[in-house]
């Protein structure tokens, strides 16, 4: 193992929740309320800020979800890409389940719940839309905020380290052809121009300075480069947490009009998780892989990178879409769902080794 990969599994074995991060749930709720309250009292600031694009990208948007992902994209260390090798397995279960059986799963999700289950309760004309979030959040596996699951699990920080560097990797070639191809299947139309301009502005080009910054940091050391991290994670969730207000003073209309939207599109997003986190751990203890790794190959196999699905459906869709509502509710219930996971994973621990104990 290099020197640099031993000092990345030491930075991913010391991560740990910050406030914002462990009450994130209850930020984006008070985000909700004051969203929706400043778009009724306020709505001529808002309709200025909504008129604010070029190329139909909003401005404020824009410079509010770089502030949120560059940050995350800092941390990504691609020289783990080459201890890849040494967890084919789990790499190979959590390929799967992110890249094939999440983003389809979730398209049938959509497809039998918001099209047809729970289509009476919606509002008729953003039922695509609804669907379309949903895929676009399923499509996109988590980067940031894996760390933290995979430290709460005593998970292996170089198969969590590699796994995440990989699937950014693939991010960049196969989000937008899969987002494409998902919806052309649901029957819903985008342009791929859009689709694509989205993944270079919000992938590509942040991925690109978040490295060239990675490298002057580590270049002045690496308490530099962590005292760096501590810095900016407030300005990262904060900027999160701004962008939710915005989304939420478009939408509180269509909200306080039909109240149930958010629960309703909480459920395919909560059978999801559920499906995949159980279907990735499952297939690593079937194939002998380790608890260490096949606790942070469920958690990434149902988490989602929502800070990119809310960038994507505002770009398609717009500020006061469906789409943008559906990532939102994805953002929701990320903490308290993934840490349901953590604690099932951690409790579950003796039963999975005891099958390990049988198998060797």
């Amino acid at each position: 193992m290099s020197v640099q990969c031993e000092v990345t599994a030491k930075q991913a074995a010391g991560a740990s929740m910050s406030v914002f991060e462990r009450y994130l749930t209850v930020w984006v709720f008070l985000c909700i309320l004051a969203g929706i309250a400043l778009g009724q009292f306020f709505p001529g600031v808002f309709q200025t800020i909504g008129h604010m694009e070029i190329a139909q990208v909003n401005l404020p948007v824009g410079v509010l979800v770089w502030l949120m992902i560059i940050p995350m994209l800092v941390k990504i260390d691609f020289r783990t890409l080459r201890e890849v090798r040494q967890h084919v397995r789990g790499i190979g279960v959590t390929l799967f389940t992110n890249w094939l059986v999440n983003p389809l799963s979730m398209a049938f999700l959509g497809w039998l719940l918001i099209r047809h289950w729970f289509a009476p309760y919606l509002p008729e004309g953003q039922i695509d839309s609804y669907i379309a979030g949903l895929i676009l959040l399923a499509a996109a596996p988590c980067t940031a905020m894996v760390f933290v699951w995979s430290r709460l699990t005593n998970g292996d920080p170089l198969y969590t380290f590699s796994q995440v560097a990989l699937n950014d990797v693939i991010l960049i070639f196969a989000y937008a052809p899969i987002v494409g191809l998902l919806l052309g299947l649901s029957a819903i139309v985008v342009p791929w121009s859009t689709l694509v301009i989205s993944m270079v502005l919000y992938v590509v080009v942040p991925l690109v300075l978040a490295q060239i910054w990675r490298a002057y940091l580590l270049q002045r050391g690496q308490q530099a480069f962590d005292t760096a991290m501590r810095r900016i994670g407030p300005v990262s969730m904060g900027a999160l947490l701004l962008t939710l207000v915005l989304l939420f003073a478009f939408q509180g209309e269509a909200i306080l009009k039909q109240p149930l939207v958010i629960c309703i599109l909480a459920l395919p997003i909560l059978i999801s998780v559920a499906f995949n986190a159980s279907l990735a751990y499952g297939l690593n203890r079937w194939l002998g892989e380790k608890h260490s790794v096949a606790c942070p190959s469920a958690l990434i196999g149902s988490s989602n990178f929502f800070e990119l699905a809310v960038a994507a459906a505002i770009s398609l869709f717009g500020l006061n879409s469906g789409a943008a509502l559906a990532t939102v509710v994805g953002v929701l219930i990320e903490v308290p769902v993934m840490l349901l996971v953590v604690s099932v994973v951690n409790r579950s621990k003796g039963w999975y080794e005891r099958t390990e104990a049988k198998q060797a």
